[in-house]
């Protein structure tokens, strides 16, 4: 009888069969089904992220043009607000060397003044008295250094005020810088697209750098310099002009207090020339006096040597009729006429010989006060020509020129906006 082999393996039936047949098959259905769903999503994931992509790209390529256009617009501003900073610091150094020509300018009439108070010192005497001049002078010394202090303190603001527009200048200058290398990045990030050969991936790059600002920050810097550079650009107008206000008003001081000395020294040189000629008529008078006193007691020498001889005859007379004898002794009116003329002749040389002396103390004093009229006319000379040599010194006021002609000897504050200036394409 034949034997029949079989492999040696577990059997299943047709039922477990048919039951693996099923669930390969609605596996596979499955499994067809999840990839398919999973092939939708993925095209759906693509397209989205597509679009996502596209649309982050070009909003952000809007938002840096957005922001190239804020960079470009500060940039103008602040250019702009430079361009006034540097013209008012031109405007306020050209106000400064003008205070500082003013300045210059009192040096001459402090030297005139001080020259016409030394040449008066040099008056003798009764001309060295305390006059109208001599206050007008002090006073316009008091004056011109009154106007140089002022001017002093104009100049010295107008440098401190140089000196912060200079401080403001140098910020804007580096804020613009700021702006103008910004521009140049964001310029070069819009012109990036994705064939660009530059673009790499990059470690990190959503940091966030040390000394970062927000937006809001970093429009109030540019708009606080801006600010502060127009509050320095209106203290610079105001001080520009206060300065020409006081520099009208120091010229106008200097001006009338010149008029008055020149008025006082006028008059005054008047006066003494009248004084001088007064004493030289007095002087005349006197010594035309003196001459003729000098005859006048010529005459009355000549007249007291003239009754010597009579007086001699009449006691002579006198004398020898004393001899007379006896009865004839007589006190006749010849004796009586005698005595008569001898008494007359004698009150007559006595008056004669007072007048004598007293004209002759009168001459004596007559040349005495001659003598000090001389000197005082001498010392009127002195005075009268110190006041012309005064009149001649103070006309170097006039053919000097005014303030505002005469050169400038100072150096001004360098302006050091046109080395700051930029130049923007």
């Amino acid at each position: 009888m034949a034997t029949l082999s079989s492999k040696p393996a577990s059997r299943y039936s047709v039922s477990d069969w048919a039951t693996n047949n099923k669930q390969m098959s609605d596996t596979a259905e499955h499994k067809r089904n999840v990839s398919h769903e999973i092939r939708q999503e993925g095209r759906a994931l693509r397209n989205e992220t597509t679009n996502k992509t596209s649309w982050n790209e070009y909003d952000s390529t809007r938002k840096l043009s957005d922001r190239i256009n804020d960079i470009t617009r500060w940039k103008e501003n602040l250019k702009a607000c430079a361009q006034e900073v540097d013209e008012e610091m031109d405007a306020l150094t050209l106000s400064k060397e003008e205070m500082e020509r003013a300045l210059a300018a009192t040096v001459l009439p402090l030297e005139v003044t001080a020259e016409c108070l030394n040449l008066r010192e040099g008056r003798r005497g009764k001309e060295l008295v305390s006059d109208p001049v001599e206050a007008e002078l002090k006073k316009e010394v008091e004056v011109i250094d009154g106007a140089q202090r002022v001017l002093q303190q104009c100049i010295d603001q107008a440098f401190e005020q140089l000196c912060r527009l200079q401080e403001v200048r140098q910020q804007l200058t580096i804020d613009l810088q700021d702006k103008i290398e910004a521009l140049d990045v964001d310029m070069s990030c819009l012109s990036l697209t994705i064939q660009s050969p530059e673009i790499s991936l990059k470690p990190n790059p959503t940091r966030v750098p040390p000394g970062s600002t927000n937006p809001q920050q970093w429009e109030q810097f540019s708009r606080y310099n801006i600010s502060r550079a127009r509050e320095e650009m209106q203290a610079s107008v105001q001080i520009r002009e206060n300065n020409s206000i006081t520099r009208a008003q120091v010229q106008n001081e200097l001006e009338a207090q010149r008029m008055s000395v020149e008025f006082a020294l006028r008059k005054r040189t008047h006066h003494e020339e009248q004084a001088h000629h007064d004493m030289q008529w007095q002087l005349k008078t006197t010594q035309d006096e003196i001459a003729e006193l000098e005859k006048d007691i010529i005459g009355l020498e000549e007249d007291l040597q003239a009754k010597t001889a009579p007086l001699k005859l009449v006691h002579t007379r006198l004398e020898n009729r004393i001899k007379r004898p006896g009865m004839d002794l007589c006190r006749d009116e010849v004796q009586f006429g005698l005595v008569d003329e001898a008494k007359h002749l004698e009150a007559t040389i006595l008056a004669l010989k007072q007048k004598l002396a007293q004209a002759q103390h009168s001459l004596q004093s007559l040349k005495q006060h001659e003598a000090q009229m001389m000197e005082e006319l001498s010392r009127k000379q002195d005075a009268l020509s110190l006041e012309q040599r005064s009149n001649q010194t103070r006309q170097r006021l006039t053919l000097g020129g005014t303030t505002e002609g005469l050169p400038s000897a100072v150096v001004p504050l360098a302006n050091s906006s046109g080395r700051h200036k930029l130049v923007l394409a």
